[in-house]
């Protein structure tokens, strides 16, 4: 009978063990306390879960711990941990390798730990396995690894976890085969079997690459269209009606994903001797779309002849993306610190970030609805399309054309009529 221990609840632990509690015992295990008493008491501050779902999983017997005494009688170890990049831009394994010097302290024979986390193509056996080794058990004989690397998109009520096709791989051929049926069993979508590891880890780093790299190509369009006085947008969906024509947006590029995953592969290519071109020009481009903003922005305001030193400017949403409160790698934080440079008082609302963790992720402190009256500022850019900010095109329009503010929409979600300004 499998038991899993799923490690770390976050955005990417937690629906997976939840999925898993209908068919399997599950232990949800997290190194932060407070997570823990937090999904004890059915909360899911990631908002992927609501509180009925997380009862649901509890129901199911699944238990949440950060004792590691709770998953020692599991055989399988699924790890979910993040993989950030350092302020270098290089990989950050930090918690890949503390999560399986966990999982060392409780391993067995036969025990089968399936990485999940955003790795370059070998970390698996490179990284991860001489930490498993650590206790006393080898490699393929005494223990086996698999990986089968995360989907998750935050905020998308749609393509759940048990809805988007999974790929999966095994250190054996038949450990490949027990991986593939044990997310089989829960995954409606069908899965996918690679030949190794590798391919598994490499397909998934490459799956933002690409995204990455068609964004920014997007960016610079944006950034020739405006110097030429055309609209990107009207030219998309001009473009947009061949039938081939990839459908993406210009914007900013952060998040755990798109803004993180093509580093893991150009660090590993560096690491062989090869320099990679096209994808270290795709991020320096899209690295850069913040401080373009910024200046954007600041242009406007000299056209309107606001004075920039201790003007005040309003930016709407902080989070990477829109009806989702996860604020990791979000690159608005590149367009308020650029207008801070300038001078500007920068304020920032977001109705879906916690307070807390802007705070401690960024040393800000957003402002509540109470403060939030728009007619006081010089400048507002609309950075994050919560559905929130979409409601605010008549006041926005007000703003813009009776008060002289300016009004810049990254996000293109504004009537073209009510701002100053858009990527």
């Amino acid at each position: 009978m499998n038991k899993i221990a799923v490690i770390g609840l976050g955005y990417v632990g937690l629906p997976l063990a939840h999925a898993f509690s209908f068919k399997y015992p599950v232990v949800g295990f997290d190194i932060y306390e407070e997570r823990i008493k937090e999904l004890s008491s059915g909360y899911d501050r990631t908002l992927e879960l609501s509180e009925s779902q997380v009862k649901e999983a509890i129901n199911n017997k699944m238990k949440f711990t950060s004792n590691l005494d709770d998953i020692k009688n599991c055989n399988i170890y699924i790890v979910t941990v993040p993989t950030p990049i350092d302020k270098y831009k290089k990989p950050d394994l930090t918690p890949l390798i503390k999560a399986s010097q966990s999982i060392s302290k409780v391993l067995k024979n036969g025990d089968i730990v399936i990485y999940e986390s955003t790795v370059y193509p070998g970390a698996t056996e490179e990284v991860c396995v001489p930490e498993l080794e650590k206790s006393g058990l080898k490699f393929n004989k005494d223990f086996f690894c698999g990986y089968s690397p995360e989907r998750i998109n935050p905020g998308d009520k749609r393509h759940t976890v048990t809805k988007i096709l999974k790929v999966t791989s095994g250190s054996t051929p038949e450990i490949a085969d027990k991986v593939d049926d044990l997310y089989k069993s829960i995954i409606t979508a069908g899965t996918f079997k690679a030949s190794s590891l590798k391919v598994a880890e490499a397909a998934k780093v490459i799956e933002n690459s690409q995204r990455d790299i068609n964004i920014a190509f997007i960016n610079e369009l944006s950034l020739i269209f405006n110097k030429l006085n055309i609209d990107t947008n009207e030219v998309l969906a001009a473009a947009g009606t061949k039938w081939n024509f990839l459908p993406f947006k210009p914007g900013l590029v952060g998040g755990h994903c798109i803004g993180v995953d093509p580093y893991y592969l150009t660090h590993k290519a560096q690491e062989i001797g090869y320099n990679p071109e096209i994808i270290l020009a795709g991020r320096r481009l899209n690295d850069n779309m913040g401080i373009y903003v910024a200046n954007q922005v600041i242009k406007l305001m000299i056209k309107k002849e606001h004075k920039i030193a201790g003007s005040k400017v309003l930016v709407l949403g902080i989070t990477f993306k829109e009806n989702c409160p996860d604020i990791r790698n979000s690159r608005v934080i590149d367009v308020i610190k650029e207008l801070q440079d300038f001078g500007c008082n920068v304020d920032v609302y977001d109705p879906w970030a916690d307070a807390k963790e802007v705070k401690r992720e960024y040393n800000l402190d957003l402002i509540d609805n109470k403060q939030l009256k728009m007619d006081n500022y010089n400048g507002i850019v609309l950075a994050v399309a919560h559905n929130e900010f979409k409601k605010l095109n008549s006041q926005l329009s007000t703003i813009n054309s009776k008060l002289n503010k300016v009004v810049y929409d990254i996000k293109s979600v504004l009537d073209k009529n009510s701002v100053d300004g858009r990527l």
